[in-house]
């Protein structure tokens, strides 16, 4: 069941009624059984991953809070064993096929050939983020951070809890497991948190529906068939594949906010206006900050952070960078993407003596809107090469779409209304710049602010915010891209 969907619409409004109708001590169980239907949407036998992955991390907890401080050994193996099975799954599920093949191309090259059998492996909905949070959760219990929670149905609402189930935020227990608490026992109405959270579910729903699901219609026309195409179109889809896939995945973490809201329930902001961002290190303490911050906090750090010799630190980010392009998807040029941010981390921190010295030699103003607009502008570019890699199929094809971009540069596609035959026509391509025009006004006011949508609202006149809602959801029901026969509306970060 996607939010964008018709059946989310019917869906959503009949959990909140029955959230707000039940007696308070039933509102767990409640969002248990609508989380579960929830993910049942898609393929009703998965929903027992996630019960097998809560059962496992509900235990190991336990058994860790029980053997106290004073058994650490014990301890160590309840927690290897509760990371072996819950990695050991999805592994199975995401990478078999990735290993098998990889290990397969190892032995080609001395001669050994593996059978080619193979069966059908379907890849659950959102299993990395659900198996990361309940990670986290056994995690901080075996640091002592967070108490093992023994309701099992609460602790089972937290890992499946069904806003933030398929895409993120990766949430922590500290944060969640305490509101998931106290909704059995304290008031949830609140009429200003539930109008802050409809604004930001139609905010979402417009950054979704009227400008990542326009954009994808061009950007997967040009990759589709990138070899036909020069410099101008590649150039395009590769930037609006940046501002697609920013827009899909931020959409999909906007709405689960605003979802979650609407039920009492807080969740992390796991977008702040990225592509504000001056270098590549400040883009990802702004970008998918639930994950970045789970792979900084879970592996980062134990091996070592950045307290230890730059050799390390910089061997230490290589590590965390690739793993994290490795959970993205089970293929070698996610893997590539990765280790590319690595790269961009280690030569930012490398040439940073020289840039204070350039900065102190030539008097440069660092504040100054002009020379904080090129570092932007060079770090959105990085970014945006970068993830040519995570586009493409594979590998050999993003390079040869780079190789294609720089040397079959074709001035004349400005003129020749070429690109209007990519996929949008220009009333649609003009309704996409509208819309990237709204998002990034939106995003600055969040970069100077650290406010969210919904403030931006709620600080207008009365008649002003009235106009603002209108213009939205007319936009998003007379220009979303939604319908019978299109198929292209999943969220793309469902496949992680």
């Amino acid at each position: 069941m996607q939010f964008t969907s018709f059946e989310f619409i019917i869906f959503f409004p009949i959990v909140v009624l029955v959230f707000y109708i039940v007696p308070k001590k039933f509102r767990q169980i409640w969002l248990l059984l609508a989380s579960y239907y929830f993910y049942m949407g898609w393929n009703a036998k998965y929903a027992f991953l996630i019960l097998i992955s809560t059962l496992i991390t509900y235990t190991c907890a336990v058994l860790m809070e029980h053997a106290g401080t004073g058994s650490k050994k014990k301890r160590v193996v309840v927690l290897t064993v509760g990371l072996v099975l819950n990695l050991g799954i999805l592994a199975f599920y995401k990478y078999f096929y990735f290993l098998r093949d990889s290990i397969a191309s190892i032995l080609s090259v001395f001669g050994i050939k593996m059978g080619a059998s193979r069966f059908d492996i379907l890849l659950p909905v959102g299993i990395s983020f659900y198996t990361f949070q309940a990670l986290g959760y056994m995690i901080d219990v075996y640091r002592g951070t967070v108490k093992a929670e023994r309701n099992f149905v609460r602790y089972a609402l937290f890992v499946s809890f069904f806003p933030q189930l398929v895409a993120g935020p990766i949430e922590r227990s500290g944060h969640l497991l305490g509101q998931i608490e106290a909704i059995s026992h304290k008031k949830s109405w609140n009429f200003d948190k539930v109008t802050r959270g409809l604004l930001m579910v139609l905010w979402g729903f417009f950054m979704k529906m009227v400008i990542a699901d326009r954009a994808a219609v061009f950007v997967n026309q040009v990759f589709d068939k990138y070899y036909v195409y020069h410099g101008v179109a590649l150039i395009l889809a590769s930037i609006l594949f940046a501002v697609q896939i920013y827009c899909d995945f931020a959409s999909y973490s906007v709405i689960a906010l605003g979802a979650a809201r609407i039920l009492g329930i807080e969740l992390m902001v796991n977008f702040e206006a990225p592509f504000f961002s001056r270098s590549i290190s400040e883009l990802w303490r702004r970008w998918h900050i639930s994950l970045s911050s789970w792979f900084r906090d879970y592996l980062y750090v134990p091996l070592g952070g950045n307290r230890c010799s730059r050799a390390r630190k910089y061997f230490n980010n290589m590590v965390t960078f690739t793993v994290s392009g490795l959970w993205h998807g089970a293929s070698w040029n996610y893997v590539v993407w990765g280790a590319i941010q690595g790269v961009y981390i280690v030569i930012g921190d490398l040439l940073k003596p020289l840039k204070t010295g350039f900065q102190t030699y030539f008097h440069v103003r660092i504040k100054a809107f002009g020379y904080q607009f090129c570092q932007g502008l060079c770090t959105f570019i990085l970014f945006v090469l970068s993830l040519v890699f995570f586009r493409a199929d594979t590998v050999k094809d993003a390079c040869y779409y780079l190789y294609r971009m720089f040397t079959s540069f074709d001035v004349w596609s400005f003129f020749d209304e070429s690109i209007y035959h990519l996929g949008l026509e220009r009333n649609e391509m003009n309704v996409m710049l509208i819309g990237i025009v709204i998002l990034i006004l939106v995003d600055a006011y969040y970069a100077r602010k650290k406010a969210l949508f919904d403030v931006l609202v709620k600080e207008q006149p009365l008649a002003v915010q009235y106009v603002i809602v209108a213009v939205l959801l007319v936009m998003v029901i007379v220009f979303g891209v939604y319908g019978e026969g299109y198929d292209a509306a999943q969220f793309i970060y469902f496949q992680f």
